[in-house]
């Protein structure tokens, strides 16, 4: 008998890719989405997988073990009696035994719950760890090397994903994170559509994204999400969605107890919002949110990849953005200043970024000489970055240069003719 239930129980726990602690939560889940009173204790199962005989099931147990498992609770090994016998027989036959029925054999079923029947290979969790060390190496090329070439690789490891959901094999587990990779992804490509000047595209993947977030019952996934989608909807004059996108964000983040950074980018994606429309008390607002969140984000003990840019020289980059909108560029100076000082060398697209808007903001307060040294760094430091926003960005600053009558603008506006002709930045 013990023999038979290791076989039964714990192989099919084991070919679904569970733990013993796993499986016990996979229990408790199927419970609740049955609507049955039943629970289950690593204490117990191991008992179920070891003990000679094994103690049976309570009824509602077996209930939710048959679902989970898709065999009669017999087939695994309990001594199970008759009155709680389960059959595979037509449900509609009038003439039958009114018990739970399976509409299969029970070694179909057996064989089948857990393995998809495809040609293609078999994926386990050292296929799974390399995709995903290309996915989370993806923030590292856009952060140094822009948009482009992370976009590009994003594709190649799309692919690769689409192709093994659709013809390998795996457990349920592997292709649950296989797509919640794709989701992430999708936010992935969003945030390059945002970069690139692609705003449509970028849209289309955010639903995407939020689609495939959704099916995983990924919430923190969504919040990623949703913060790129605010700045896409911004570019696309949708202040609207914008602003309903950062609600959902709050709001997804307090369900899933999110962290304080989490909470930090989602209140500067309001002050995004707030700065856009004009309302310049609201950015205030959410901007204090955003110091209050930063000073307690020392005691995050985890912190999403996509979040983890977030910090004080974000937030001072949004004060200095609200100054700006309310026509004071002399006050946004210092926030910038820092901003550049804070951000660090390993985000170099962002470093470059913050670096063209403060030379273009010491433009507009009259400041030409010291606005043209900022950028003149920039264009030493950004020449392996493929950014389209970082090249539109210090575009418009050589149009802005063309409209000052001083000799170290003009220089820096031809500079910028013959660094970016080629569109390296």
């Amino acid at each position: 008998m013990a023999g038979k239930v290791t076989k039964g129980l714990a192989g099919l726990r084991q070919a679904a890719g569970h733990t013993q602690q796993s499986f016990v939560v996979a229990f408790m889940d199927e419970a609740a989405r049955l609507g049955i009173d039943a629970s289950l204790s690593v204490r117990q199962l191991r008992r179920w997988e070891r003990e000679t005989p094994p103690p049976l099931p309570h009824p509602s147990q077996q209930v939710v073990l048959e679902a989970m498992l898709g065999v009669p609770l017999a087939e695994t090994g309990f001594d199970v009696p008759g009155h709680r016998m389960t059959v595979a027989a037509p449900i509609s036959d009038a003439g039958g035994v009114k018990r739970r029925t399976f509409v299969a054999d029970t070694g179909a079923l057996a064989a089948g719950a857990f393995f998809p029947t495809r040609p293609g290979p078999r994926i386990g969790t050292a296929d799974l760890g390399r995709l995903r060390t290309r996915l989370d190496g993806l923030y590292q090329t856009d952060h140094t090397e822009g948009s482009v070439p992370a976009m590009a690789e994003a594709r190649r490891i799309e692919g690769e994903i689409t192709g093994v959901l659709g013809a390998a094999s795996y457990t349920s587990r592997i292709g649950r994170e296989l797509q919640t990779m794709l989701a992430e992804l999708h936010g992935h490509r969003a945030w390059y559509g945002y970069d690139g000047g692609l705003i449509d595209e970028g849209r289309v993947a955010c639903i995407e994204a939020l689609a495939a977030a959704q099916l995983v019952d990924n919430p923190l996934l969504q919040v990623s999400v949703l913060e790129t989608l605010v700045l896409l909807a911004i570019k696309a004059g949708r202040a609207w969605e914008a602003a309903s996108a950062v609600e959902n964000a709050y709001r997804l983040a307090t369900s899933a107890g999110a962290g304080h950074t989490v909470h930090l980018v989602i209140a500067l994606r309001d002050a995004n919002v707030a700065t856009h429309t004009g309302d310049l008390s609201g950015a205030r607002r959410a901007l204090s949110r955003a110091v209050t969140f930063q000073g307690r984000a020392d005691a995050d003990t985890e912190v999403p990849n996509w979040a983890q840019f977030a910090g004080p020289f974000e937030v001072d980059y949004a004060t200095a953005d609200m100054y700006v909108r309310a026509a004071q560029p002399k006050r946004a100076v210092p926030f910038l200043h820092a901003a550049v000082r804070g951000i660090g060398g390993d985000l170099a697209r962002n470093s470059a970024s913050y670096r063209v808007k403060l030379a273009g903001v010491l433009l507009d307060a009259g400041e030409a000489d010291e606005a043209c040294g900022e950028m003149s760094a920039v264009l030493d430091a950004c020449g392996g970055i493929a950014s389209p926003r970082l090249l539109g960005k210090i575009r418009e600053f050589q149009r802005a240069a063309c409209r000052v009558d001083s000799t170290a603008a003009r220089e820096c506006g031809e500079r910028i003719r013959e660094t970016v002709r080629g569109g390296t930045a």
